[in-house]
């Protein structure tokens, strides 16, 4: 028997770095500014930075964070992606990715990955564990990680190209 709430247990999960990271920023500020001038003061100086990088960044995972229960299951093992779905699924490379795409028309929205090794990867963006992706994504040179998770709060009716290979856009430009 639990004594919190569901709902609240699901908002502390969705959010715990960023909460993990306001309780080491105001611990450094308890000992930045609270205590007598010395070694815990510098301390707490580092805490501050640390805790601030830890808010912001979970601030960003916990905006890309859907939640699970969506069909399949994804992992990522040594650079590859893999999707396991009740009815497609497949594995990616990761320096096998030519574009990355978000396709809000599906239901649920899904993420489009093209390789270059066969058909298009589409991953629903609410599969089981599917919050790995958002650190494999900012891997990808170029894509920053503000831009994943504005873009899952996007409803649009168009997919939305997040990322393509770089040295694929040359080749294209090269064509024209």
């Amino acid at each position: 028997m639990s004594f919190v709430r569901p709902e609240v247990r699901a908002a502390i999960l969705r959010w715990r770095e960023a909460l993990v990271g306001a309780a080491v920023l105001l611990l450094g500020l308890y000992w930045s500014f609270g205590l007598t001038p010395g070694l815990l003061s510098w301390i707490g100086y580092l805490a501050l930075f640390l805790g601030a990088a830890l808010f912001f960044a979970g601030l960003q995972r916990g905006r890309a964070r859907v939640g699970g229960g969506g069909p399949g299951v994804v992992q990522v093992v040594e650079r590859r992606i893999g999707y396991f779905g009740p009815l497609n699924g497949g594995l990616v490379d990761l320096d096998a990715i030519t574009s990355l795409s978000l396709d809000p028309t599906e239901h649920p929205r899904h993420w489009v990955i093209t390789h270059e090794h066969g058909p298009a990867l589409h991953i629903p963006v609410n599969a089981e564990g599917a919050d790995v992706l958002f650190d494999t994504f900012a891997s990808l040179p170029g894509l920053s990680p503000g831009r994943v998770a504005s873009t899952l709060k996007h409803e649009g009716t168009v997919p939305i190209v997040l990322w393509r290979r770089p040295d694929l856009e040359k080749r294209i430009t090269r064509l024209h």
